[in-house]
């Protein structure tokens, strides 16, 4: 399965999110493993491309440094691989067209809205993926299904904003499952109703973005177990695959610190994600 990732999308962003590292930490896992993927090179997002989805002031704000970016720094290169993660959402979306699965190993995405960034995320690379795969023609309708435990709130700003209701659908589980009693097999028959409906409303493509912060033991999500997780990856990529549905999926969340400070558990939930896509794509 093809996988869009470039060295310089990792950069540890110094603050309390691990997102801006994660991408080299999870292709190097996969490759140690010998997972069947192919690492495709891309570009990376440029800023017309990023007055999609984005005011053009705040655009500019950030590139020069005048603005913080999504990981409340002006660090150089933190702001530069942000650029390279958006580029990797826009080549995986438009693979996925293609191969029917792709993957960016990118995170930080959802929180950025129309005029600012904030959450660990600087760009909407799934609003402006889905606009520029519109804007070439080569789809009329994508539907986002967005996993992370948090509102998609930087997502729904932009849609409101520039009145995109009818061209992205657009369903957010932190809007639903935030916190509280969790049921799986309700949770599934949701996300069954919202696919058919993407399907019915004639979506070229899903953005899918596999959140890990979902999972029981993360400091900022506690929801949903090991084995929930892999089901809802499965339920996903195979619901997609059997309605020929393209999709493409990025990470999301993940602040569970293992002993040493690391974060090899929320790296093995991302390599859980990985291994359901491979297996849909081979059946």
């Amino acid at each position: 399965m093809k996988v869009f990732f470039d060295q310089r999308m990792s950069v540890d962003s110094g603050g309390y999110s691990p997102s801006g590292s994660k991408p080299g930490l999870c292709v190097a896992d996969w490759q140690q493993r010998n997972l069947d993927i192919e690492i495709c090179g891309f570009h990376p997002v440029t800023e017309s491309e990023l007055c999609l989805a984005h005011s053009p002031d705040y655009v500019r704000g950030v590139l020069s440094g005048q603005i913080q970016n999504g990981h409340g720094n002006r660090i150089p290169a933190v702001t530069r691989s942000t650029l390279w993660t958006c580029g990797s959402m826009i080549a995986a979306s438009r693979a996925a067209l293609i191969d029917g699965i792709a993957c960016s190993p990118s995170s930080g995405f959802h929180h950025a809205c129309y005029g600012d960034g904030g959450g660990f995320c600087t760009w909407n690379s799934l609003v402006i993926s889905a606009l520029k795969l519109i804007g070439e023609g080569l789809v009329t309708r994508v539907g986002i299904i967005d996993c992370d435990q948090h509102f998609g709130d930087g997502t729904a700003d932009i849609i409101a904003f520039l009145r995109l209701e009818d061209a992205i659908l657009h369903w957010t589980f932190g809007e639903h499952y935030g916190y509280g009693t969790f049921i799986q097999s309700d949770f599934l028959q949701d996300l069954q109703q919202q696919i058919d409906m993407m399907r019915d409303a004639g979506v070229g493509l899903i953005i899918y973005q596999a959140g890990a912060d979902v999972h029981i033991d993360d400091p900022l999500g506690g929801t949903m177990t090991s084995e929930e997780m892999r089901e809802r990856d499965r339920f996903v990529f195979e619901s997609c695959r059997d309605l020929h549905i393209p999709v493409a999926y990025c990470h999301a969340g993940g602040y569970t610190r293992d002993e040493n400070g690391g974060i090899s558990g929320v790296i093995a939930l991302h390599r859980t994600t990985l291994t359901e896509a491979i297996s849909a794509c081979r059946r």
